[in-house]
């Protein structure tokens, strides 16, 4: 049975047991499955059930499941139970996870929480919260264990035993000076294999990758995925240490950032941390409405030049017929060549070949696509109409359509990356919008130099 099913599988037992009122059936049911699984069930369960299926957890159990829960569901559960409910469960999250739930929760109930936190739990989240959304500081986490350069490797070792139990991890150790500037790293690993009497200054690496609290979260998750941390150092103006990033902070920014991206791509503008499919009608409808009124007004720009053919039009009236094909294909070329690029510039694949050469291969890619396809619809426009004028007209605009728009949609991210801009508004349905106003004037202009001609 794959994962999948298994949760699936889960999730039903679940419904039907707590549908039954068999509250310790579905308490028993639990006690195997992994937190991740948990969460993943509690999720799909009807929202009056949601909170009830998290009550039958332990205390240890609802700690790790919070976590993992959507931050939709964490507000309802927050605001289901009263606050000594949950207070426990908020005190004891990471205090990165606990700052990211608080951006999504109410101000006041916010404040209320914050209030009942222990007082370093308090200071942790209070800390996180000062800094600027979608940032390292926002993100990082302060449990991390630091050494001194003259503490031994004996005495670093009884120190991570004493802190291990509340640091997010300790596979590695960063060292600090009196203070607290990062001075250097070294693994948990290189700990345990050196001699005991050797001091941490010895056995450290001082050539230390880290980033600073107001490095872009994106940027963050590039450095970790680049180097292959476990953890990254965060450090402020001062140079000293505040926090570590850890991968699993990381996997979460990748899902975000790449949601992002495909919605920008879709024309969908994109609130950060929403669940599309848990959100209210007028809220989806919202998010996308901005896009569809500029494609809209830009459409009627089709409709214009296609209005100022009419004489073209009523002398070969077959001219009408091969419009859709020729638009359609167009966009559907601009918005692959948008796509690879803006995908390229994303992961950084494209950070050896300069904008120039990328947009010379694209306009050559779509000369040969162009090629390809015009000689096969002259063809086809032939046999179906009987008239060679219409016919090469349509091939001849394909080929100019199709290089026009490789050109177009491989050279716009980069110049929305040039003027700031994420490369990724630069979206498909607008690419493809530009290439049908320009491709029918492109079309209407060839078929009217060879129809003249003839």
């Amino acid at each position: 049975m794959s994962r999948h099913e298994l949760r699936e599988l889960v999730r039903s037992q679940l419904q039907m047991l707590l549908e039954a009122q068999n509250l310790q059936g579905a308490k028993t049911l639990l006690v195997p499955v992994q937190p991740a699984d948990i969460a993943e069930a509690i999720e799909g369960l009807p929202e009056p059930m949601q909170a009830l299926a998290f009550r039958l957890l332990s205390k240890q159990e609802a700690i790790e499941v919070y976590e993992q829960l959507d931050t939709s569901v964490q507000q309802l559960i927050v605001e289901e139970f009263k606050s000594q409910e949950v207070l426990e469960v908020i005190d004891r999250m990471s205090p990165d996870d606990r700052a990211r739930l608080f951006d999504e929760l109410p101000a006041k109930i916010v404040w209320r929480l914050l209030q009942q936190l222990s007082p370093s739990e308090r200071e942790a989240t209070s800390l996180l919260l000062g800094y600027e959304p979608d940032t390292a500081g926002r993100i990082m986490t302060p449990e991390y264990i630091s050494l001194k350069e003259n503490m031994l490797v004996s005495e670093a070792l009884e120190r991570i035993r004493r802190l291990a139990n509340v640091t997010e991890t300790v596979y590695y150790l960063y060292v600090t000076d009196p203070a607290r500037r990062l001075t250097g790293i070294l693994s948990l690993r290189d700990l345990v294999m050196a001699d005991p009497e050797q001091t941490i200054g010895e056995i450290m690496t001082r050539e230390v990758i880290y980033v600073r609290t107001n490095t872009d979260q994106e940027e963050v998750a590039k450095t970790i995925q680049r180097y292959d941390f476990i953890a990254a150092p965060v450090v402020d103006r001062e140079q000293r240490l505040v926090g570590i990033v850890t991968v699993d902070d990381v996997i979460d920014i990748l899902e975000q950032e790449t949601t992002e991206d495909i919605y920008a791509l879709g024309g969908l503008q994109s609130d950060k941390g929403d669940n599309y499919f848990q959100l209210n009608l007028f809220t989806r409808a919202r998010q996308r409405v901005i896009w569809l009124f500029v494609l809209l007004f830009t459409n009627t720009l089709t409709s214009a030049v296609i209005r100022s053919q009419e004489d073209i039009l009523s002398q070969v009236v077959a001219l009408a017929a091969f419009i859709p094909l020729l638009i359609g294909t167009g966009g559907n070329v601009g918005a692959q060549s948008s796509t690879v690029v803006i995908r390229g510039l994303n992961t950084e694949k494209l950070r050896t070949a300069g904008a120039l050469q990328v947009i010379w291969r694209e306009a050559l890619t779509g000369a040969v696509l162009g090629a390809m396809l015009g000689a096969v619809v002259a063809v086809w426009a032939f046999w179906l109409q009987g008239n060679w004028a219409v016919a090469i007209a349509v091939g001849i605009s394909l080929t100019g359509i199709s290089i026009l728009a490789s050109t177009s949609g491989s050279t716009l991210p980069f110049l929305f990356r040039a003027l700031g801009f994420d490369p990724a508004l630069m979206s498909a349905p607008f690419i493809t919008t530009a290439v049908d106003v320009l491709g029918v004037l492109i079309y209407f202009s060839v078929a009217r130099l060879i129809v003249q001609s003839v």
